[in-house]
């Protein structure tokens, strides 16, 4: 099931903002069509991201995919969990398996995200 609390790029990322600062991960169904994950490569603090723009990559032992900024900002701090245990975005995608934590330059991009609903129609189509 999709949690409802937070919002979702058509390319599977989900986000949760609390404070200006957004959280930012892949979904449980990103995680499923991947399969197993074996590498995550996330930018450097301090980063400058664009929304819809890649920043990082997510390995898998099915295939290598490029993970995107829902929002635009900085980067303000990444899991460093998932360096040695890049199995957690599997095991726990919305939770110990986040990727990067950015403030938020422009809260108006938010809007342009997906919510549950939404994200769960475009999932369903594969």
């Amino acid at each position: 099931m999709v949690p409802t609390d937070l919002r979702y790029t058509r390319e599977h990322e989900w986000v949760r903002v609390e404070d200006g600062v957004a959280t930012v991960g892949i979904t449980a169904h990103a995680a499923d069509q991947l399969g197993d994950i074996v590498f995550v490569e996330l930018p450097a603090v301090g980063a400058a991201l664009s929304a819809g723009k890649a920043f990082g990559v997510v390995e898998s032992v099915k295939a290598v995919s490029d993970l995107f900024a829902p929002v635009s900002g900085a980067v303000v701090e990444t899991n460093g969990e998932l360096a040695g245990r890049p199995e957690l975005a599997n095991a726990d995608p919305y939770g110990d398996g986040w990727m990067i934590r950015i403030s938020v330059s422009d809260a108006g991009e938010l809007d342009a995200l997906l919510d549950a609903a939404a994200y769960e129609a475009i999932a369903a189509e594969g």
